[in-house]
């Protein structure tokens, strides 16, 4: 939420002093404003400020798409990875059926509907070791 206020904030500051800077270089370039130390120095303050802005607000909507982004890829990479080592250890414990690794698992898919596919193999894996003891 907090950055959520600090990107509309730049946001409506960014464009009120790009409409300002845009104003006062035609009003210079147009003659009617006259070139002296002070339009010199509104200008380069305007301009400094639009840029100090425009920096400010990227650099954090950069940032906040980096913590989000990659937040979500390593969960989704640890998840397979584990799955499927659970997958090749039950068609380990099968003595390399994968067929019948694959049919006991969609025989505790639908005993039990709606868990994640680790929880399945994990499932069929103590039940066979609870049926081996």
């Amino acid at each position: 939420m907090g950055n959520q206020v600090v990107i509309v904030v730049g946001t409506f500051i960014l464009l009120l002093t790009g409409l300002l800077l845009g104003y006062v270089l035609s009003q210079l370039v147009l003659g009617f404003l006259t070139f002296n130390l002070l339009t010199l120095f509104g200008t380069l303050s305007l301009i400094l400020i639009f840029g100090t802005l425009y920096y400010v607000l990227f650099w954090q909507l950069k940032r906040e798409q980096s913590q989000v982004l990659p937040a979500q890829r390593p969960t989704q990479i640890n998840e397979s990875i584990s799955e499927s080592n659970l997958k090749n250890k039950l068609i380990a414990k099968l003595g390399g059926d994968a067929v019948a690794a694959e049919r006991l698992i969609e025989q505790a898919k639908q005993n039990y509907p709606d868990m994640p596919e680790s929880w399945y193999c994990e499932k069929v894996l103590d039940d066979l070791e609870r049926d081996q003891q």
